[in-house]
């Protein structure tokens, strides 16, 4: 029997702690979708991805290494779920972005596939879009990706990070790309975005 303790390892403390970029953090984010990295920021300590989330690890830690730091994302699926009631699902992730160059390669990417944007920027004055529904059971909805996260719940998302690099990411831009159609059909969302991984390439 394996036992977790409620707390982050002073290894793991130590390397979130030590990240000054917004490159170094996505190679940790990258880490932990991998198992490399036993807890990350924000999450159940000693916890990785969701298992329904498995399949998608190589496509998010692709975009994590390419600038796009994913905070939270759900694969395209319908069907019972653990209580015996239907449960939909969109294909969804929410990334976090810095640099305007990828914000406008992530935006034509996404609509151009004809992608729901929810765009929610932590600079003075930026945009708030409104949250979508990504999730339903028996038809009611259960949960929402994008939305405004208040001060307080940055604090909760991103703990032990250096303080520049906290100031970037509680003033990046929050982007949440989901897919219009519940279960698998939405899972195109992750071909779309594949392309996103890539160096563009320059004439």
């Amino acid at each position: 029997m394996t036992i977790r303790l409620p707390w982050m390892s002073r290894a793991d403390r130590r390397r979130w702690a030590s990240a000054r970029t917004l490159g170094d953090l996505g190679e940790l984010m990258a880490l932990w979708l991998e198992g490399e990295i036993g807890s990350r920021p924000g999450y159940q300590p000693r916890y990785g991805p969701d298992e329904e989330t498995e399949h998608l690890v190589p496509v998010l830690a692709a975009l994590c290494r390419a600038g796009y730091v994913t905070t939270c994302s759900q694969p395209g699926l319908d069907g019972p779920g653990y209580d015996g009631r239907r449960w939909e699902q969109r294909a969804a992730v929410e990334l976090l972005v810095t640099d305007p160059a990828l914000e406008d390669r992530l935006l034509k990417a996404a609509h151009g596939a004809g992608l729901f944007v929810v765009v929610n920027d932590y600079v003075r004055g930026g945009v708030h879009d409104r949250p979508v529904p990504v999730t339903t059971r028996d038809g009611e909805r259960v949960t929402c990706f994008g939305g405004r996260i208040s001060r307080s719940y940055m604090a909760i998302l991103w703990p032990g990070l250096d303080g520049r690099l906290y100031q970037q990411v509680t003033h990046g831009t929050y982007i949440s790309v989901i897919a219009p159609e519940y279960g698998p059909a939405g899972e195109r969302l992750w071909e779309a975005l594949w392309p996103l991984t890539r160096t563009p390439q320059t004439c």
